[in-house]
Formats: structure tokens, sequence, C-alpha cells
């Protein structure tokens, strides 16, 4: 008679590290995705590390060097004003992407907040839906100019001129974009709030409010992640709008759209100075968006099962 092979238990994978895992894995299959990763990393990179290498300071003026075309010295090219066209890129970046950032994260705190409560409490889903559709058909470049300049003068005042337009952009942008998150986040909390295990908390005698921040919450955080990427993207392009229009930030507070705006009278003069605050909004919002594409495909449950 031989002895029983005793084979010692395997030690069990951590759930959330497997699934972190199968969504990494689902994500490096979207080759765009990666790109836009990549891009975006390395725009992240240039902006926040970049100063530190390039050290010529935006605000820095020399007439003797104004309007040059790229050069070892100014690789980016000068202003009218001789202020290095590189140094402006960068400290740009820091501003648009912390506008996009903060605004997309307002956004999102709205429209999933006004999402959930629709979706979960019935008596809730008319009053907040027609508040959702009273914004949907507002004019939105009309209300944000509007309220710029009722508003502008006001926080300049109360806050300086760079903290206070600051305060205000991220405002009005997130105030102006959440309902496409709303819409979403309620379509998933309906389709989820009768099914067993929520029944289930709900005989459990869990409040509700424990059931939505424990049990609905996470169900709909891939359609919140996938909201936050697109965000971030539309929330720069609104920005650098603005900023175009000549309503953002001061002239002296350059960021992608004001320094589009400062360089379209000499376009024909030094192209350059239009080329690379426009080429750094047109990648940042490409990347953004292929980041969006693959994180929806790498959260959908069915493709996770392949």
């Amino acid at each position: 008679m031989t002895d029983a092979t005793i084979t010692e238990p395997t030690a069990a994978k951590n759930p959330a590290l497997s699934a972190f895992a199968d969504i990494w894995k689902q994500f490096r299959r979207h080759k765009g995705g990666v790109a836009g990763l990549v891009v975006f990393i390395f725009i992240l990179l240039a902006v926040y590390v970049g100063p530190y290498i390039h050290t010529v300071a935006p605000n820095a003026l020399n007439v003797k060097a104004r309007n040059q075309w790229p050069s070892l010295a100014h690789p980016f090219g000068t202003d009218n004003l001789g202020k290095d066209m590189l140094a402006q890129v960068l400290a740009g970046g820091r501003i648009s992407l912390a506008v996009g950032i903060t605004a997309m994260l307002l956004a999102l705190f709205l429209g999933t907040l006004i999402g959930v409560l629709s979706g979960y409490f019935r008596r809730l889903d008319g009053p907040l839906m027609r508040l959702t559709d009273l914004f949907l058909a507002l004019p939105l470049l009309p209300l944000l100019l509007v309220i710029l300049l009722l508003f502008r003068d006001t926080l300049r005042a109360a806050f300086g001129p760079e903290t206070g337009i600051f305060i205000l952009i991220v405002f009005v942008i997130g105030i102006t974009s959440w309902m496409h998150t709303a819409r979403i986040v309620r379509g998933d909390v309906l389709a989820m709030k009768n099914q067993e295990f929520i029944e289930a908390a709900k005989s459990s005698g869990m409040r509700e409010h424990r059931i939505i921040i424990k049990h609905i919450l996470p169900n709909v955080l891939s359609s919140i992640m996938v909201s936050a990427t697109l965000g971030i993207a539309s929330a720069i392009i609104t920005e650098s709008a603005l900023s175009f229009l000549g309503l953002g930030f001061p002239s002296d507070f350059p960021t992608w759209g004001r320094l589009l705006f400062d360089g379209a009278n000499f376009l024909q003069l030094t192209p350059s100075r239009v080329l690379w605050p426009g080429l750094a909004i047109s990648l940042t919002v490409l990347s953004v968006n292929y980041i969006g594409d693959a994180v929806r495909d790498a959260l959908d449950p069915r493709a996770l099962k392949n």
C-alpha cells in the first residue's frame, strides 16, 4: 500500500492584485492606449521635470532676441518680447493640466453624486434628470463667457489675478461638464439596484447610504474612470478655447490656449509660436482619449473573461 502524496495548499492570490493584473493585461492589448499612456507620461515628465533641465525663466525678457526661430539657445524660438517659447510651453502645460485635472474631479464628483442619487432613489430621478436636461440644453460657450465676465473681477480682487482666474475657470468648466457622467452612472445604477446582491443587502438591514458606498459605487467605478479620462481632455480643450478668446488667464500667466492667443497675431512672422502650444494640446487630448478607450475596453467584463 503506497503512501498518499501530501500536497501543501497553495497560497491564495490576492483578489485585488489578480483583478488589477487582468485589467492591465487587457489594457496592454490596446496598442493605441499603450501609445497614449507613453505620450501622456512623457508630457507629464516634460512639464514637471523639464524646467529643472531647461532652466530659462518663462517670463524672462530679452528684447534683442525677440521673434527668433528655433535654435540651440531657444529650441522653440522666442516671442515678440524675447521670452523663451519652450519655457512658456512647459509652464503653460503645468497650468493647463492642473486646470484639466481639477475641473475633471469637480465634474466627476457632481456627475457621480447626481447619477447615483437619481438612479437609486426613484423620487429624485425626475427632478435630477430634468436638471440634467436643462444643463444639456444650455449653450455652454455663451454661458461660460457670461459667467467669466460677471465674476472675473470679483475673484481677482479676492484671491489675486492668477488664483482667482484659476478658481473661476475650474468652477465654470466643472459645473458645465458633469451631465454626461451623471447619465452614464444613472444608467448603471438602474441596471444594478434590482440585482440579487443589492436585495440581499437591503434584507440584511444595511442602511441605504452604506449600500451605495459599499456595493453601488465599486460597481460603477469603470464608468467613472472612463469619464475621468475623457473629462481631462474636454476640460483642457475648454480652457484653451477660453484663453484663446482672451477670457482666461492674464498674459503673464501662460497656458497653452493663452500662448495660441498671443501668437495668432505673429503667425506669418514666427509660425512656431502657434505650432508648439497647438501640438501640445493636440497630443495631450489625443493621448488621453486613447487612454480612455483602452480603460473602457480593459474594464469590460466580457473582455476580462477572454
